[in-house]
């Protein structure tokens, strides 16, 4: 009974900071305007299930891929064994499932054995390749600090989560006699001499371990970039279904073209004229860029293919989400403190420079690269409607063409008589 109101005791409280946790990021993406992403739910649906639950975009680097779904399956399926071990700590029972299943639970506990063991090799063959060098991608700016730190937690994180799986199995003598495990039975001999209450001792200690392990790693992943473990399945879910390289006209723009230019031209019901063009901060982005900046991987293939990146210019797309998500995080703390209208006088233009921006091509292939469907793209042209609508700021290629667009109607420094005179 004890060790019951303990289990729930314990369990009750990572649930409810959890619980905080996934209040915050859901208030902090809501600082974010009104985008209606609800239309063609069909296609949004197959888009997630290829994407976020097939993984179809990682395939196109066939080594990580490989490692990266054992990890993914790893955690799907060994959380059935999870499920054991809530109702054994529910019920103060020890292995519930092993009468109702018989020998194929032996099987099934084999295979999950065997898919921890690959899980853990998986996990230190990304350590050697995020710690080496070995990988371009995972350098940058950017990839200083708590990024470094924060993947390396994860991955020994998980191989110690899968360590003490193989440990309370290999301890567990009854059990190894019954079905002699294909991995934990290599451990065993180091529990071989332990009397039959040591053993358990130690089994009893594997276990809690586990579980208190799973539940501080779920408290812990609102906090890293392992969020899109989850975040992965709304965030391609709400996919921008549009073609990539479709540029949105700004709605406050069009309605005010509009009623210029027809004097009978009626406002539309609640119309307000808008204080301000472009981003700003983070609360000028909608709430789906918000939920994209908590669904960044840190990968980094969207840099990788960053054609401005790769010829040595500051942008970075990874950086742009990185940096709009720490923005967001900052804000969404000081708004929770002191209440949804205060703001610090911060922007997320301190964070993201106008070279790093407008060294930006436009291409897409940063979206087209992102394994979980972000488009660093969409925040990077509305923080330049920002700069040159707000603060009249762009480069003098470009303020030149503006200029003669405005006074000529044409992109080239002539009268509009002239416009046609190409033609002879």
């Amino acid at each position: 009974m004890l060790s019951i109101i303990a289990f729930i005791l314990v369990t009750g409280v990572a649930v409810y900071f959890c619980a905080k946790s996934v209040g915050r990021i859901r208030s902090n993406i809501f600082l974010g305007k009104p985008e209606n992403r609800s239309d063609n739910p069909s296609e949004r649906w197959k888009t997630m299930a290829l994407v976020a639950l097939g993984q179809s975009k990682m395939v196109t680097r066939p080594f990580a891929a490989v490692l990266h779904i054992i990890v993914y399956v790893g955690f799907v399926l060994i959380n059935i064994e999870v499920l054991e071990i809530i109702i054994d700590g529910l019920t103060g029972s020890h292995r519930i499932f092993e009468p109702v299943l018989g020998g194929f639970y032996g099987f099934l506990i084999g295979f999950f054995e065997i898919l921890g063991l690959l899980v853990i090799v998986a996990c230190v063959v990304f350590l050697l390749r995020r710690n080496t060098g070995a990988v371009k991608r995972f350098s940058g700016v950017e990839m200083k600090g708590w990024p470094v730190k924060d993947a390396n937690s994860i991955l020994m994180i998980e191989i110690v989560l899968m360590l003490a799986l193989l440990i309370m199995n290999a301890a567990d003598k009854d059990f190894q006699v019954a079905y002699g495990m294909p991995v934990s039975s290599f451990f065993a001999p180091m529990f071989s001499s332990m009397s039959d209450s040591g053993a358990h001792t130690v089994v009893m200690i594997a276990w809690w371990f586990h579980w208190v392990g799973i539940l501080l790693f779920v408290n812990y992943i609102p906090f890293s970039k392992h969020l899109h473990i989850f975040m992965a399945f709304p965030n391609t879910y709400y996919s921008n279904l549009e073609p990539k390289g479709k540029i949105k006209n700004m709605e406050s723009v069009t309605t005010e073209v509009q009623l210029m230019l027809d004097p009978n031209a009626v406002p539309p019901e609640g119309y307000t004229a808008p204080e301000g063009f472009g981003v700003k901060d983070v609360t000028d982005l909608s709430w789906k860029n918000l939920m994209e900046a908590y669904s960044c991987t840190e990968c980094g293939r969207c840099t990788s293919v960053c054609p401005a990146n790769i010829t040595g210019k500051l942008l970075s797309p990874r950086k742009v989400m990185m940096d709009t998500r720490d923005r967001l995080e900052e804000l969404g703390e000081l708004k929770a403190k002191n209440g949804q209208d205060f703001h610090d006088g911060k922007t997320l233009h301190d964070r993201i420079s106008s070279e790093e921006l407008w060294a930006c091509t436009t291409c897409n292939a940063c979206a087209e690269a992102c394994p979980v469907n972000i488009s660093p793209v969409d925040i990077i042209m509305q923080m330049r409607q920002y700069l040159v609508m707000e603060q009249s700021s762009a480069p003098a290629e470009l303020n030149g063409m503006l200029t003669n667009l405005e006074n000529n109607g044409a992109p080239w420094q002539f009268s509009q008589s002239d416009r046609a005179n190409w033609t002879n």
